[in-house]
């Protein structure tokens, strides 16, 4: 059987791999990336916030998708009953990027693919990670292609950015279950010939369909719309038919919607993701450090995942390259501690959302614009930066505030009755 050494094995040729895997390239370490499925392909998570961009231009990303033309996004768009609640990132409290991109994600994923690959990082697609077997930090992992061909892979550090295809926690039965509710999401790509150019495309768009209940609408520059409903599953189960009939009953049924994606052309049949939300035990062991959607993945309403893949990954790279320069690392402290911040912040704005309490204050009148900035920040995921209340204090402020403002609507009804 065939053997490779490597300083640094990657798995997975996602943002989260490619992002590690340059970085760690750059700092002059011998870096081999493995990935399951060809490229392009798709995946959700087509909205990406402000803070990645930080870790895309660590990367040396950023000029290579600069050239695809992505559709720029300069902040998101709340819906309910026809009151709009607009975020622009240029009002964040946090100083950082103040817009970012909508993308397609195979398109986008296969450029940081391609690009790592010209700094010198080999990529080999459609390679499956059958095993691994590690000696201290040490690892021998055994590949197999799509002919079915074995090899080894030595390595002195593994970098595992499988997203869902969750390699090392699955090999070592890791995987624990998510705190948050089941849900589903039936989605698609639609030819949007109806979209206005007063207010579109340069921002997601989520609407309150129903209590628990929200779509995303996500323009992309080539003149297509990505479009789903998301919910608990027994929502979906109220509308037979097929997956196709379901979510055009859907569109008809959003005021919002029905005009603008009436007999709308989907670009593919639509598809349903379920039961999205894991976790793992740890984030890291001797010889491994797990990065994106490998530690836990939330829910598609934030848009967090690319931005918890990337910046867990910039962080896991910095830690990898000090650790094979001889350094001791303290990786409960320097990353876990960090990455769960940012899980945990984004988890409350998750749960918050479907509880209604987002509801309260997105859609309230007279607003305060700072504390409105400071809420503004969690969006363009700047879940790091403790400065800001809304994140120190992210497991209680946002239940205070919605407290606050219906006390305020109360007295004010009172008054005016």
């Amino acid at each position: 059987m065939n053997t490779e050494k490597v300083d640094v094995l990657v798995i997975g040729a996602g943002p989260a791999g490619t992002v590690a895997a340059s970085i760690i390239n750059k700092a002059g370490f011998k870096v081999k990336i493995v990935e399951k499925l060809k490229f392009p392909r798709f995946v959700i998570g087509e909205s990406l916030l402000p803070r990645c961009m930080e870790a895309l231009e660590e990367a040396g990303f950023l000029d290579a998708v600069k050239e695809k033309g992505f559709q720029e996004k300069f902040g998101a768009k709340f819906v309910k009953n026809g009151k709009i609640c607009d975020y622009l990132f240029a009002d964040q409290f946090t100083p950082g990027w103040n817009w970012t991109w909508q993308v397609p994600r195979g398109e986008f994923d296969k450029t940081l693919a391609d690009t790592v690959e010209k700094m010198g990082v080999p990529v080999s697609y459609e390679t499956t990670v059958t095993g691994i077997a590690f000696n201290g930090a040490d690892s021998q992992t055994t590949i197999e292609d799509k002919d079915g061909n074995k090899s080894q892979v030595e390595a002195r550090f593994i970098v595992d950015g499988s997203g869902y295809g969750r390699v090392i926690p699955k090999l070592f039965n890791l995987d624990r279950p998510s705190n948050l509710v089941p849900r589903k999401a039936l989605f698609t790509h639609t030819v949007d010939n109806k979209r206005s150019l007063d207010d579109e495309p340069n921002r997601i768009t989520i609407i309150v369909h129903a209590y628990g209940i929200w779509v995303w609408v996500i323009p992309f520059s080539n003149g297509v719309t990505s479009l789903g409903f998301v919910g608990e599953p027994s929502f979906f189960k109220r509308n037979g038919g097929s997956d196709e009939e379901q979510l055009r009953a859907l569109v008809a049924s959003e005021p919002y919607l029905s005009e603008r994606f009436k007999d709308v052309e989907f670009v593919f049949d639509p598809k349903v993701l379920e039961s999205w939300s894991s976790t793992t035990e740890k984030f890291y062991g001797d010889g491994f450090v797990l990065t994106g959607n490998v530690t836990e993945f939330l829910d598609p309403v934030f848009s967090s995942g690319v931005t918890l893949a990337t910046v867990s990954s910039q962080l896991a790279a910095k830690l990898v390259i000090r650790k094979l320069n001889g350094e001791s690392i303290d990786w409960h402290n320097e990353y876990t501690v960090p990455m769960m911040q940012g899980v945990n912040t984004f988890r409350s704005y998750v749960m918050a959302w479907y509880e209604g309490t987002l509801d309260t204050i997105f859609f309230a009148d007279n607003q305060v614009p700072t504390i409105k900035s400071m809420i503004c920040s969690v969006l363009a995921g700047y879940v790091w930066d403790t400065s800001n209340p809304y994140v120190k204090d992210h497991a209680t402020a946002l239940h205070k505030l919605a407290h606050i403002i219906e006390l305020r609507d109360s007295l004010a009804e009172k008054t005016n009755s």
